[in-house]
């Protein structure tokens, strides 16, 4: 069970937050808690206490969809009651029907991706924070989905568009925006810095005063902001605390491990960061009791679980509520194309047992694509190398990041999730449906709450042509369903993204009833062939426990495991008890209950 949910105590968060300040900014760490205390109780009262209301963080009922706002358009016109013509729906209002109409009761909550306007990076290199993008909707749209589901809205706080008003400022030597980016000499040796691209770290950039080079992490259109600067973190509290009075219940911190620079190290992790993120944390906890933070931190696994804030002794975690799952992705993709489960199943022996308030966000796909780092020190690299090459023969691409040598390696795989199932290593075959399903229902066993993406869902295949449109390998993975379209594949037979989509839902709905998913539920591997990956969730409270086994190869596998020789097993899946059997199907899976 989870920690109740109260608010901090006013007096000890004041303390709180001086503490995280001040080693931030020293002498001036005062002046910056008077605002910060200003801005809460001028803000504070607007928010909404509908997440108050919750007994606990979370349940099995959680499961979240991820999409964007424009995942699902409608370009028809329609007509009125009266018969007259009416515009198309906004993409905001026709996800809301989509919701209603295909997905009532499925997903408890639904991850908007950056809804506001935007230059770049699909709504990543953010114009105005505090807009929707008319294409989109309006506000309105926004709260009607909070209204319905938990919502994830994005916080995208380390880098602002070159079309923002901020960096206008800048360019004319303009407050707010004239110090609220990084200047650096150009002949600062930063060859230390960890690079999520290949592209130049940094931009130059001709301003009133002459040329300037700015900190640019990801493109020369996303600017880095400079949070040593306190104007820039009370900015986005305020920013922050306004998506909290929109009905966001679950905040993302995106990119955050970049945030804090400090010219001689690795820029990525730094005890700054590690203290803002602690203090966004602080901040919800008293406003908002409810509401969910979770860090995006495509790092190796050690670094991403970092973001809890463990490593403190006798204090509890508090810094992210949720970590992304980021190994499950590739191991689970190497584990499918290889037909071994030898190896995901030593991963899953090492994760830690987490305290209450903490625990993942389980996903195969998303926006993004399939991070290669996580698998540093799982996989030799030989068979990284595999992989990648696997993907490509899928029809997919593979992203480089800059190493410090200068050289350029594999940062993540740009695929589909089900066009990266076509085959194994020895190519494609007649296995691809029943593999991506089983891929999925994998991922749902696993401790956490499940992010399922919207392509998932629907089974999207590469959309080559959307590359060919941006010049951006990612929209491989971002294809934009017609309402009409998708409608006519769904209400079709013989259609792999009706049958992906009738299974997964179906899965999703059983899972969201068996109490032995609870997020905080205990997991085991329980010890079989390489061929099958066994997970125990449970015992909970009431004796119950849930085995889950899944065959990965395209082979029948005996199940010789002495545990399933016992009576008494329930088929949660087919109903009724259990008849034993001695194979599992190439890609199936069993969920089996008992109480003991």
């Amino acid at each position: 069970m989870a920690p109740p949910l109260t608010a901090m105590d006013a007096d000890r968060f004041q303390q709180h937050a001086k503490a995280l300040l001040t080693p931030l900014y020293g002498e001036r760490s005062e002046e910056v808690l008077r605002r910060l205390l200003r801005l809460i109780e001028a803000q504070g009262a607007r928010l909404s206490h509908r997440h108050g209301a919750r007994n606990e963080l979370w349940s099995e009922k959680d499961q979240w969809l991820i999409l964007y706002g424009d995942s699902l358009i409608d370009e028809h016109e329609s007509r009125s009651d009266s018969g007259q013509e009416t515009s198309p729906k906004p993409p905001l209002a026709v996800l809301d029907d989509f919701l209603h109409s295909r997905l009532a009761g499925v997903f408890s909550g639904v991850h908007v991706l950056p809804f506001f306007p935007w230059s770049s990076d699909d709504g990543f290199s953010v114009i105005h924070y505090r807009e929707v993008d008319p294409a989109l909707g309006e506000w309105r749209d926004i709260r009607r989905l909070a209204s319905r589901h938990d919502l994830m809205v994005d916080l995208v706080l380390n880098h602002v568009s070159r079309e923002s008003l901020w960096f206008a400022d800048y360019l004319g030597g303009n407050l707010p925006g004239r110090d609220y980016f990084i200047e650096m000499d150009p002949e600062t040796d930063l060859s230390d810095v960890v690079r999520p691209r290949s592209s130049p770290l940094l931009v130059p950039v001709s301003t009133r005063r002459g040329v300037r080079h700015l900190w640019a992490t990801f493109s020369e259109d996303q600017i880095d902001l400079n949070f040593a600067n306190p104007d820039v973190l009370i900015e986005f509290i305020g920013i922050l605390l306004f998506y909290l009075q929109q009905g966001a219940r679950i905040v993302r911190l995106d990119a955050v491990a970049f945030l804090w620079k400090r010219p001689g190290t690795r820029c990525i992790h730094l005890p700054e960061t590690h203290a803002v993120v602690r203090l966004l944390r602080a901040i919800v906890d008293h406003v908002a009791p409810g509401t969910l933070i979770i860090t995006e931190t495509n790092v190796p696994h050690a670094e991403n679980i970092s973001y809890f804030g463990l490593e403190r002794e006798h204090t509890p975690p508090d810094e992210a509520h949720l970590v992304y799952q980021f190994p499950l992705p590739p191991l689970l993709l190497h584990t499918l194309t290889s037909g071994e489960a030898g190896t995901i199943a030593r991963w899953l022996n090492t994760l830690p047992e987490l305290p209450e308030g903490c625990s993942y966000l389980n996903f195969t796909a998303s926006h993004d694509g399939i991070g290669v780092r996580p698998l540093e020190g799982w996989l030799e690299q030989h068979e990284i190398d595999a992989l990648v090459g696997l993907m490509q023969r899928f029809g997919g691409f593979v992203s480089m990041r800059r190493q410090s040598d200068g050289s350029d390696s594999p940062y993540e795989l740009n695929i589909t999730w089900f066009d990266a199932m076509s085959g194994t290593r020895r190519g494609p075959d007649p296995w691809q449906v029943e593999r991506f399903l089983l891929s999925q229902h994998l991922m749902l066993v696993l401790k956490g709450i499940p992010g399922v993406y919207i392509h998932c869902l629907t089974a999207t295949q590469n959309d080559q042509d959307g590359v060919e449109r941006s010049g951006r390998l990612r929209s491989i993975n971002r294809k934009r369903w017609q309402r009409q379209e998708l409608g006519m594949l769904l209400d079709s037979r013989h259609t792999p993204t009706r049958e992906v989509f009738v299974a997964l839902t179906r899965r999703l709905e059983l899972r969201r009833r068996e109490p032995c998913f609870h997020p905080d539920a205990a997991q085991t591997v329980v010890p079989t062939a390489p061929q099958l990956l066994a997970i125990q969730r449970g015992p909970i409270a009431s004796g119950r426990r849930l085995l889950a086994i899944h065959n990965v190869t395209d082979r029948p596998q005996p199940l010789a495991m002495a545990e399933l020789e016992r009576p008494g097993w329930e088929d949660l899946l087919e109903g009724g008890e259990w008849r034993h059997c001695d194979t599992l199907a190439p890609y199936r899976s069993l969920w089996l209950v008992r109480h003991d």
